[in-house]
């Protein structure tokens, strides 16, 4: 009997064991449903576009399943991932490495905003009707409380979930006209999902400075600052090099804007070549738009000088431009100038974009130094550190690093093979660009940012200066109002700027009693003394909470 207690104690019920379960890893099931969701989403959006398109044409190629095959290859081309045609006319299978960079940002911002909500574990009610995410209130402010999963849990359920898609999607992919290339597809999709998901639990613990210090670990101490303030903020470095990125990939779009107002007619015609209907054109133009991105990049190749190449060994740049002769007709292809060396336009216009990108770059660099050196509060100011020139020019040269560095990383993301022989190389090459932005923001952003500091340094100065004097003024003044105040007309007293503490003294002066009067003016009446007799010194109540700053002026008796 004894030791069947015994067994009876030890027996737990199915539903306790999965409780430790969940227990174990909660907010795990949630977080592989939205990592497969997010896949899902992708996927179907892809598959409706292509399905639209397929419809609406009016001479379609295949059936429906080369449509839907198509959709998952260019889902996989979002990714980065590199495909293969092999319907070509000489049989032998061509790359197409060249992916849109505005497709990334669907796969992208679903998989963040999965991870994100990944970490409330579906939002489960704690009974009271309110979700986890609150957790006390204090007063009248809501304090929100921690996310309710770890943030290992969420990011591990969400790329599994999204890999677990993706993978049936790489084999239903290879069996159309374009095939995914297996090492390109392994590398670039799970490394899609680890940075998207990542980003996203770390913007829903509130993005936290910690993991960005691990990963900035192996930059020197004196410049982690530079990259990350200790309160989980962009340092100046980093600000700086955003500001001079922006303006780069800006002057980039604009060039190419500007290129395709002039060569209008030519882009007109080329859309009009391309294809028949309106549903081509209109698939024409949903191509344009979602390469605008690498339109961007490359004009920004363009203006650093090392140019792009359409085609391998014809590169376009401002000193001379030799593009494929053969190329198919392509609007954004009729911003590209025409054969031959460059004029001076070209150098002008391509020599001005990362001039003021270094002048931007620095300038953000020298109001980073300018307020620490006057001790301010502001973000950026560095608790009051005083910047030295060393410290300014580094933080500069930092900044062209950074930038150099993401715009390599951009160029290489923007270019890619469209096919073999003179097609296997399109677009900018990274480290050339990566060269070309070094050099530009370092000869431009350091003189930039050490002028700009110093001309801000000998402000402070000349505004100290203008400050004593004006306050120099009221004291004197002040000093000789109480002179004659005190001297030996009391009746014609000079009032300064004392507020509501001179009012109350000039009131004194009319309604002050007598050494035993308590009733003010009743006092003279009653001891027959003239008014001259009981005139007495003024007292002056303090002053009001509302009262005028007033400067203190020391009389002649405190003077030793």
């Amino acid at each position: 009997m004894a030791g069947v207690i015994e067994m009876t104690a030890r027996r737990r019920p199915p539903s306790s064991l999965l409780t430790r379960l969940r227990d174990r890893s909660p907010g795990l099931g949630d977080a592989l449903v939205g990592g497969a969701v997010a896949a899902g989403l992708g996927l179907a959006a892809f598959a409706v576009l292509v399905m639209l398109l397929w419809i609406t044409s009016p001479y379609p190629d295949s059936g429906p399943g080369g449509a839907l095959h198509v959709a998952a290859a260019l889902w996989l081309l979002a990714h980065g991932a590199e495909l293969v045609r092999t319907d070509t006319l000489a049989g032998v299978p061509a790359p197409v490495g060249l992916p849109p960079l505005l497709l990334l940002a669907l796969p992208a911002w679903l998989l963040h905003r999965a991870a994100r909500d990944a970490t409330d574990g579906g939002e489960e009610d704690g009974g009271d009707g309110f979700a986890g995410g609150v957790a006390a209130v204090e007063g009248l402010a809501v304090v929100a409380g921690p996310p309710l999963v770890s943030a290992r849990t969420a990011w591990t359920g969400v790329v599994l979930g999204y890999l677990a898609v993706a993978a049936p999607a790489v084999l239903y992919a290879a069996g159309g006209a374009l095939r995914p290339s297996w090492v390109w597809t392994g590398v670039c999709v799970p490394l899609v999902a680890v940075v998207a998901a990542g980003a996203g639990v770390w913007s829903a613990y509130g993005r936290p400075g910690g993991p960005l210090r691990r990963l900035l670990g192996i930059l020197p101490t004196g410049v982690r600052p530079l990259v990350l303030r200790p309160d989980g903020r962009p340092g100046v470095a980093a600000r700086a090099a955003a500001a001079g990125v922006g303006v780069l990939l800006g002057g980039g779009a604009l060039l190419v804007a500007v290129s395709l107002v002039g060569h209008g007619a030519a882009a007109q015609t080329a859309l009009l070549r391309l294809t028949e209907g309106w549903s081509g054109r209109f698939a024409v133009l949903l191509l344009c738009a979602a390469l605008v991105p690498n339109a961007a990049v490359w004009g920004a190749a363009y203006a650093l000088g090392p140019g792009f190449a359409l085609g391998a060994g014809h590169v376009v740049s401002p000193l001379s431009s030799a593009p494929v002769p053969f190329l198919p007709p392509f609007p954004l292809l009729a911003a590209v100038p025409e054969a031959g060396e460059g004029r001076w336009v070209h150098w002008a216009a391509a020599g001005a974009v990362p001039v003021v990108a270094g002048v931007a770059a620095g300038w953000v660099v020298a109001r980073g130094a300018v307020c620490g050196e006057r001790g301010g509060t502001r973000p950026g100011s560095g608790g009051g550190a005083v910047w030295s020139p060393g410290r300014t020019a580094r933080a500069a040269a930092l900044t062209a690093v950074l930038c150099a560095a993401v715009l390599a990383g951009l160029a290489a993301l923007a270019g890619g093979p469209l096919g073999g022989s003179v097609l296997a190389r399109f677009g900018p090459v990274w480290w050339q660009v990566g060269a070309a932005t070094l050099a530009w923001l370092a000869l431009v952003a350091v003189p930039t940012a050490l002028t700009v500091r110093a001309w801000h340094c000998r402000a402070p100065q000349a505004d100290g200066a203008s400050i004593a004097e004006q306050r120099k003024e009221p004291t004197e003044g002040t000093r000789q109002g109480m002179r004659r105040r005190l001297g030996s007309r009391p009746a014609r007293a000079w009032f300064t700027r004392t507020g509501i503490a001179g009012i109350a003294g000039v009131a004194g002066l009319t309604a002050s009693a007598g050494p035993a009067g308590p009733a003010g003016a009743a006092g003279p009446a009653q001891d027959g003394a003239s008014p001259a007799d009981t005139t007495a010194k003024p007292k002056t109540s303090p002053p009001a909470p509302d009262a005028p700053y007033a400067p203190f002026a020391p009389l002649d008796h405190d003077n030793p």
